[in-house]
């Protein structure tokens, strides 16, 4: 397994830790012009749990994957927050929000693979 698809296993792994639900990959590889290759959307049900899912997708790449985000944005309300690891951008999302910006239809042309919940 290469290090971006080990990378992204981390992170949907530390996402489903903390219950994160409706998990989207989006592969913008075969993209033009984009500025990463993968965008991993997910929501969470409150910002206290927002913030829980970006400490746990944290934790799990730091330890399975040997890396950390370059830059983590959004915190102090939690409605959105974006984790920067480069090739990878994560988004976790408040429901509301996440329907709002509607990032899956921004990136229809990528290739997207919906990651089922784990209840």
């Amino acid at each position: 397994m290469n290090e971006t698809k080990k990378l992204i296993q981390q992170i949907t792994e530390g996402i489903q830790d903390k219950k994160g639900k409706k998990i989207v990959i989006a592969d913008l590889s075969k993209i033009g012009d984009t500025i990463c290759n993968y965008l991993v959307i997910c929501q969470g049900n409150s910002p206290s749990q927002v913030t829980a899912i970006v400490e746990s997708v944290k934790e799990f790449t730091r330890k399975g994957a040997n890396s950390k985000p370059f830059a983590i944005d959004g915190l102090r309300n939690a409605e959105w927050v974006a984790m920067d690891y480069s090739d990878i951008l994560v988004h976790v999302f408040l429901p509301e929000t996440r329907e709002f910006y509607n990032l899956e239809h921004l990136w229809a042309d990528a290739k997207l693979t919906q990651i089922p919940d784990i209840d």
